[in-house]
């Protein structure tokens, strides 16, 4: 052994209790032996006495002894270790101290103590340095006794509060650490004492005694000590300070809930709402978040931290509360609070730097002041600490959020800061995409709003009822669309869409498929044809666009679908065609749900076979329901197959009234955020009293012109309509002078009272009249022309036969 390692053996004493004890003479030889010592090493006394004490030692330690027994007659005790030999040959680790003796007769020898070490490699210990150990660590130590009484602690554990080891002998720990959670403690060491098993890693976390305003958390292990029998004889346990870890521990799991839970949405409010329950009561007592109102609107911000004086007003974002009484200090969501210049909060959101105070002045008044609101004292709230962090994303100041904590909490420190901006951090990002969303989604809503019809026109054909719901705000607005357009001779076209993709660009494209529709529709082509000439629109478009496959041009109408109706209530026919759209349902009046059995064409510009249409004659009473995909699928991504039996179901629940039933259906079968927009348009037929309606057949003879103005005019004066007789009379006389001389065959008058006088002359010529200009001089050619000055509107439509020029009246704007 080196010097310094038997000096440091020789400072730390002898446990002569378990030393076994031989006389050496001055010259080094066994002169006494005792029982002890044939038991540590089995030589017997005569075996050993005599011999010399080297001989007893391996040649490595034998060859210290005359220099360590010189050493103790100069220097007096020398302690260390050593390792002696056994009689059998097997080596013994044992303690050595050497301390000269003199005899009663005046002769000197030398005692020897041997003390055998436990038999472990390395370092083997002896309780002078095992108490050593457990007297100078940081780590504090314990034992009880099988009632659970202190019988033995070390120094290190007054750290954890409870007084010097001397007071704590015989109490017990619910004694010394009343705010420690006792029972569980001495349910540990219980089990331990009853198992014999060794608890390992026990954290517990509550407010000790020597902190009593800050959440510790400590770490125990519990070991069963026995006798020499194997029975119990106390719990050994030890403990160790991790509330460092636990709270950072508790950091990161506030930070993964915190991406968790924050940000589920792109709705601002319900964002901010999410950082104030998300930080409560996990880092504060209560948490208030003050958005500045222009983020709300979505509207653009100046970059950096704001500037300007005087008292800011903020809105309400969120906010959470630990305490029932703190509420009374909280305005409602939205509501508009001010902070004075030069507070916390103005600061935060003039410098864009975070703000932290420990101790807040008691007597100071609360920052947020309310219209009529009264000032309550920080005293009077029992708010000790505070932070204040800017919601900043992007180089833009949002808004604050403040965090409390009331008197019995432990103040902020820098950690809790540091904490609270990377939270704020994150929902600031959120917030921004949230306002950012809200910007285009507003935009996009104003532009489809203001394309989709405000209220349908009146007429007399249908009774119509629509309801449009968007999209959620995850995949914004698409570009669902209906339209009722009223046409010619009392008809109605009936219109639902759909435009791929969502938002700005879905709405721009069915901004222009609905006027495109629309132009169609005053043409008055049949239903195929407004299809193919759709179809032919999109493909141009496509073309213009280059395919619309690099996506730069945000109107796609390639892949649109379209479900044009044409209903006449004259006769109750209704036609139909469909480019990759749904077919309508038809509701009876005896509340029969049937789907229309329509041939689908393909969606517009994808090209294809082409367009089919149907027709059908719906009694009066007939609900038509029109709808998009959406209503089908519930507004999710895709349908398990059902979504037509719900439809059918849904329809035959839905009320008599048709405004009702229209909403009751889509609330059936939609949620209120969903996935694709849903657009319903729902038409209840209707037929045109008999009585309002004169047909007259004519021949094809000029001389016949007089006759059908005579006749008109005693039609005129049935309906009441006298006002019209002299404008009728023109229009009539040109319109069948116009059939007689450009086309062959019968001719046929009919004149239909609606909301308008409509004067309709079919002929069966296939070419349409054009309206001239005719000069001065001409004898001809004012026909049209005269006919387009004394009538509200009028055109030309085609049927198989041939074709009908019609003209309307109005029945409430008095005749110029």
């Amino acid at each position: 052994m080196g010097g310094h390692k038997e000096q440091d053996v020789a400072r730390q004493g002898f446990d002569v209790a378990d030393a076994v004890p031989l006389l050496l003479d001055p010259h080094g030889l066994v002169s006494s032996w005792t029982a002890g010592a044939e038991r540590l090493l089995g030589y017997r006394a005569a075996e050993a006495v005599g011999r010399k004490f080297a001989e007893l030692l391996p040649p490595e330690d034998a060859e210290r002894v005359p220099d360590l027994i010189e050493r103790c007659r100069s220097d007096g005790d020398w302690a260390g270790l050593m390792t002696a030999r056994h009689r059998d040959g097997r080596p013994v680790a044992v303690m050595v101290r050497i301390t000269p003796t003199v005899e009663p007769r005046g002769r000197s020898s030398l005692l020897v103590l041997l003390s055998e070490l436990a038999g472990a490699a390395g370092w083997d210990m002896s309780r002078a340095v095992l108490e050593q150990m457990v007297t100078g660590t940081s780590i504090g130590i314990a034992i009880v006794n099988t009632e659970l009484r202190f019988v033995w602690s070390n120094a290190a554990l007054e750290q954890f509060g409870g007084g010097p080891a001397e007071q704590r002998l015989g109490l017990r720990v619910a004694d010394v650490q009343p705010g420690m959670n006792a029972e569980a403690i001495e349910a540990q060491m219980r089990h331990v004492l009853d198992t014999g098993e060794q608890v390992v890693g026990y954290e517990l976390v509550g407010r000790a005694r020597s902190a009593p305003l800050r959440e510790t958390a400590h770490m125990l292990s519990f070991t069963r000590l026995d006798d020499a029998r194997g029975r119990p004889m106390g719990v050994y346990y030890t403990v160790v300070d991790v509330t460092e870890r636990h709270r950072a521990r508790q950091r990161l799991a506030l930070l993964d809930r915190a991406g968790e839970h924050i940000g589920r949405t792109l709705d601002i409010l319900r964002t901010a709402q999410e950082l104030a329950d998300v930080t409560v009561p996990e880092l504060a007592d209560f948490v208030i978040v003050d958005l500045l109102e222009t983020v709300l609107r979505g509207a653009e911000l100046p970059p950096g931290p704001l500037t300007g004086s005087g008292r800011v007003p903020l809105l309400r974002a969120g906010h959470r509360s630990v305490y029932e009484d703190l509420p009374r200090t909280v305005v409602e969501t939205g509501a508009v609070v001010s902070y004075p210049a030069g507070s916390p909060p103005v600061r935060c959101l003039t410098t864009g730097r975070s703000w932290r105070q420990e101790q807040l002045d008691p007597l100071a008044p609360e920052w947020a002041a309310t219209p009529g609101g009264r000032e309550s004292t920080f005293l009077e709230l029992g708010l000790q600490s505070a932070m204040v962090v800017p919601v900043r994303a992007r180089g833009v100041t949002l808004g604050v959020t403040t965090f409390f904590r009331r008197r019995w909490q432990n103040p902020f420190d820098e950690d809790d800061l540091h904490l609270a901006e990377d939270l704020v951090s994150r929902a600031a990002v959120c917030v921004d995409n949230a306002r950012r969303y809200t910007r285009e989604r507003d935009a996009a809503l104003v532009l489809q709003r203001s394309l989709l019809p405000r209220r349908l026109p009146e007429q007399d054909a249908v009774e119509v009822s629509a309801c449009y719901r968007p999209a959620d705000e995850l995949t914004g607005l698409g570009g669902d669309w209906y339209d009722l357009i009223p046409l010619s001779g009392a008809r109605v076209a009936l219109v639902v869409g759909e435009a791929p993709g969502h938002g700005i660009g879905a709405a721009a494209a069915m901004g222009r498929l609905r006027t495109a529709v629309r132009t169609l529709a005053a043409i008055d082509l049949p239903p195929e044809e407004v299809l193919a000439h759709l179809d032919d629109l999109a493909s141009r478009l496509a073309q213009d666009e280059g395919d619309g496959e690099s996506g730069d041009f945000p109107g796609r109408s390639v892949g649109s679908g379209c479900l044009y109706v044409v209903y006449d209530p004259v006769d109750g026919q209704c036609t139909m065609a469909a480019a990759g759209h749904p077919a309508p349902a038809v509701v009876a009046p005896d509340g029969t749900v049937t789907f229309v059995d329509l041939p689908q064409g393909p969606a517009l510009g994808v090209g294809g076979p082409p367009f089919e249409a149907v027709q059908l004659s719906l009694a009066e009473g007939s609900t038509l329901a029109l709808h998009t995909d959406g209503l089908l699928t519930g507004g999710r991504p895709s349908s398990d197959g059902t979504g037509r039996e719900r439809l059918r179901q849904a329809l035959r629940g839905a009320a008599t009234a048709l405004e009702p039933s229209c909403r009751a259906v889509v609330d059936m079968l939609v949620p209120a955020r969903p996935y694709d927009d849903v657009a319903l348009l729902m038409a209840r037929t209707r037929r045109l009293d008999p009585g309002r309606i004169a047909v007259w057949d004519l021949p094809a003879d000029p001389a016949v012109v007089a006759e059908a103005r005579r006749t008109s005019t005693r039609q005129l004066a049935r309906w009441g309509l006298d006002d019209l007789v002299f404008t009728t009379e023109l229009v009539v006389s040109e319109l069948v002078t116009n059939a007689i001389r450009h086309a062959g065959g019968p001719v046929r008058l009919r004149l239909i009272r609606e909301r308008a006088l409509v004067c309709e002359v079919f002929d069966g010529g296939a070419t349409a009249p054009h309206l001239r200009h005719p000069r001065a001089m001409d004898e001809g050619g004012r026909g049209l022309l005269l006919v387009s000055q004394l009538a509200q509107r009028w055109g030309t439509r085609f049927v198989p036969d041939g074709k009908i020029i019609w003209a309307e009246q109005s029945l409430t704007t008095p005749p110029e």
